[in-house]
Protein backbone atom coordinates (compact mmCIF):
# COMPACT_ATOMS: atom_id res chain seq x y z
CA UNK A 1 0.00 0.00 0.00
CA UNK A 2 0.94 3.45 -0.48
CA UNK A 3 0.34 6.75 1.22
CA UNK A 4 -0.36 10.40 0.45
CA UNK A 5 -0.03 12.33 2.58
CA UNK A 6 -1.12 16.18 2.66
CA UNK A 7 0.39 18.41 4.83
CA UNK A 8 0.11 21.33 7.34
CA UNK A 9 1.22 22.86 10.05
CA UNK A 10 1.04 20.58 12.75
CA UNK A 11 -1.29 17.79 10.88
CA UNK A 12 -2.04 16.28 7.97
CA UNK A 13 -4.08 14.13 5.66
CA UNK A 14 -3.15 10.71 5.47
CA UNK A 15 -4.78 8.81 2.67
CA UNK A 16 -4.00 4.92 1.81
CA UNK A 17 -4.54 3.39 -1.71
CA UNK A 18 -4.04 -0.43 -2.64
CA UNK A 19 -2.64 -1.38 -5.99
CA UNK A 20 -5.72 -0.58 -7.66
CA UNK A 21 -6.22 2.72 -6.02
CA UNK A 22 -8.89 2.05 -4.06
CA UNK A 23 -8.64 3.75 -0.88
CA UNK A 24 -8.29 2.03 2.59
CA UNK A 25 -7.49 4.39 5.07
CA UNK A 26 -8.25 8.13 5.05
CA UNK A 27 -7.14 10.23 7.96
CA UNK A 28 -6.15 13.29 9.92
CA UNK A 29 -3.14 12.55 11.39
CA UNK A 30 -1.27 14.81 14.31
CA UNK A 31 2.43 15.91 13.41
CA UNK A 32 2.99 17.44 16.59
CA UNK A 33 2.75 16.70 20.29
CA UNK A 34 -0.06 19.19 21.98
CA UNK A 35 0.85 21.43 23.47
CA UNK A 36 4.05 22.15 20.95
CA UNK A 37 4.38 25.12 18.51
CA UNK A 38 3.85 23.73 15.31
CA UNK A 39 5.25 26.50 13.78
CA UNK A 40 8.23 27.55 14.82
CA UNK A 41 9.86 29.74 12.88
CA UNK A 42 7.32 31.59 11.02
CA UNK A 43 4.72 32.57 13.70
CA UNK A 44 6.45 31.69 17.12
CA UNK A 45 9.79 32.52 17.63
CA UNK A 46 8.48 36.22 18.48
CA UNK A 47 11.21 37.89 19.97
CA UNK A 48 13.54 34.75 19.82
CA UNK A 49 17.33 35.74 19.09
CA UNK A 50 18.95 33.20 16.92
CA UNK A 51 19.88 30.79 19.58
CA UNK A 52 16.53 30.90 21.29
CA UNK A 53 15.17 30.22 17.56
CA UNK A 54 17.50 27.00 17.15
CA UNK A 55 16.67 25.70 20.63
CA UNK A 56 12.90 26.41 19.75
CA UNK A 57 13.26 24.51 16.75
CA UNK A 58 14.71 21.52 18.37
CA UNK A 59 12.71 20.99 20.74
CA UNK A 60 9.62 21.09 17.74
CA UNK A 61 11.73 18.62 15.61
CA UNK A 62 11.76 16.14 18.70
CA UNK A 63 8.50 16.97 19.12
CA UNK A 64 7.49 16.30 15.54
CA UNK A 65 9.27 13.10 15.14
CA UNK A 66 7.85 11.52 18.03
CA UNK A 67 4.21 12.56 17.07
CA UNK A 68 4.61 11.76 13.24
CA UNK A 69 6.46 8.51 13.99
CA UNK A 70 3.29 7.27 16.15
CA UNK A 71 1.15 8.64 13.66
CA UNK A 72 2.82 6.60 11.07
CA UNK A 73 3.14 3.60 12.98
CA UNK A 74 -0.49 3.47 13.81
CA UNK A 75 -1.49 3.23 9.60
CA UNK A 76 -2.85 0.13 8.62
CA UNK A 77 0.22 -1.88 6.53
CA UNK A 78 1.95 -2.89 4.66
CA UNK A 79 3.10 0.28 3.53
CA UNK A 80 5.58 0.57 0.19
CA UNK A 81 5.75 4.01 -0.05
CA UNK A 82 5.20 7.73 1.33
CA UNK A 83 4.01 10.61 -1.27
CA UNK A 84 4.91 14.25 0.11
CA UNK A 85 4.63 17.67 -1.23
CA UNK A 86 8.02 18.75 -3.13
CA UNK A 87 10.30 20.97 -1.19
CA UNK A 88 13.67 22.53 -2.51
CA UNK A 89 16.54 20.28 -1.83
CA UNK A 90 18.48 23.54 -1.31
CA UNK A 91 16.55 24.96 1.05
CA UNK A 92 19.03 26.30 3.63
CA UNK A 93 19.72 24.19 6.55
CA UNK A 94 21.06 27.18 9.16
CA UNK A 95 18.26 28.69 11.12
CA UNK A 96 19.62 32.20 10.74
CA UNK A 97 18.87 31.88 7.17
CA UNK A 98 15.29 30.16 7.53
CA UNK A 99 14.35 32.90 9.96
CA UNK A 100 14.59 35.42 6.88
CA UNK A 101 12.50 36.25 3.87
CA UNK A 102 11.97 34.40 1.86
CA UNK A 103 12.71 31.22 3.64
CA UNK A 104 10.44 32.18 7.00
CA UNK A 105 7.55 31.63 5.07
CA UNK A 106 8.16 27.64 4.29
CA UNK A 107 10.73 26.69 6.52
CA UNK A 108 8.66 24.94 8.98
CA UNK A 109 6.55 23.32 6.16
CA UNK A 110 9.83 22.42 5.13
CA UNK A 111 10.91 21.27 8.51
CA UNK A 112 7.39 18.76 8.41
CA UNK A 113 8.37 17.20 4.83
CA UNK A 114 12.16 16.00 5.46
CA UNK A 115 11.34 14.64 9.17
CA UNK A 116 8.26 13.20 7.57
CA UNK A 117 10.45 11.40 4.64
CA UNK A 118 13.32 10.86 7.49
CA UNK A 119 10.84 8.42 9.40
CA UNK A 120 9.54 7.17 6.10
CA UNK A 121 13.07 6.08 4.97
CA UNK A 122 14.21 4.48 8.77
CA UNK A 123 11.07 2.54 8.13
CA UNK A 124 12.28 1.15 4.95
CA UNK A 125 9.45 2.88 2.50
CA UNK A 126 10.16 4.52 -0.66
CA UNK A 127 9.73 8.37 -0.60
CA UNK A 128 7.72 10.35 -3.65
CA UNK A 129 7.54 13.87 -4.10
CA UNK A 130 4.87 15.73 -5.80
CA UNK A 131 3.76 19.16 -6.90
CA UNK A 132 0.41 19.86 -5.24
CA UNK A 133 -0.70 22.46 -8.22
CA UNK A 134 -0.59 19.40 -10.85
CA UNK A 135 -0.47 16.20 -8.64
CA UNK A 136 -4.34 15.73 -9.80
CA UNK A 137 -4.20 16.40 -13.16
CA UNK A 138 -0.91 13.78 -13.79
CA UNK A 139 -2.93 11.32 -11.99
CA UNK A 140 -6.22 11.88 -14.19
CA UNK A 141 -3.50 11.21 -17.65
CA UNK A 142 -2.52 8.55 -15.59
CA UNK A 143 -5.54 6.77 -14.68
CA UNK A 144 -7.92 7.89 -18.02
CA UNK A 145 -11.30 7.04 -17.60
CA UNK A 146 -11.08 5.79 -14.13
CA UNK A 147 -10.10 8.94 -13.12
CA UNK A 148 -13.01 10.53 -11.95
CA UNK A 149 -14.12 7.19 -9.80
CA UNK A 150 -10.64 7.05 -8.26
CA UNK A 151 -10.11 10.82 -7.31
CA UNK A 152 -13.96 11.56 -6.49
CA UNK A 153 -15.39 8.25 -5.41
CA UNK A 154 -15.66 8.45 -1.95
CA UNK A 155 -18.02 10.96 0.23
CA UNK A 156 -17.79 13.53 2.65
CA UNK A 157 -15.26 14.10 4.46
CA UNK A 158 -13.47 14.28 1.14
CA UNK A 159 -11.52 17.50 -0.06
CA UNK A 160 -8.87 18.80 -2.43
CA UNK A 161 -6.20 17.01 0.35
CA UNK A 162 -7.69 13.79 0.09
CA UNK A 163 -8.04 13.67 -3.88
CA UNK A 164 -4.34 15.32 -3.68
CA UNK A 165 -2.55 12.54 -1.33
CA UNK A 166 -4.61 9.89 -3.25
CA UNK A 167 -3.38 11.32 -6.63
CA UNK A 168 -0.04 11.25 -5.21
CA UNK A 169 -0.25 7.61 -4.41
CA UNK A 170 -1.01 7.33 -7.94
CA UNK A 171 1.90 9.13 -9.20
CA UNK A 172 4.04 6.37 -6.49
CA UNK A 173 2.31 3.44 -8.23
CA UNK A 174 3.79 4.64 -11.56
CA UNK A 175 7.35 5.05 -10.16
CA UNK A 176 7.80 1.75 -7.93
CA UNK A 177 8.91 0.45 -5.86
Amino acid sequence: MRVGIADHLGWAIAVIADDQHAVVDRRRIALVEPGVTPAPIHYDNGDLDVGGTEALVRTVRASVLRASAAALDALPGPIESLSLRFWPLDFPDAIEVQMRVPWEARADAVMYRVLLAELAHERGWEVHCYDAKTVEAQATDLLGERAYAVLHGLGPPWTKDHRAALAATVLASATGP
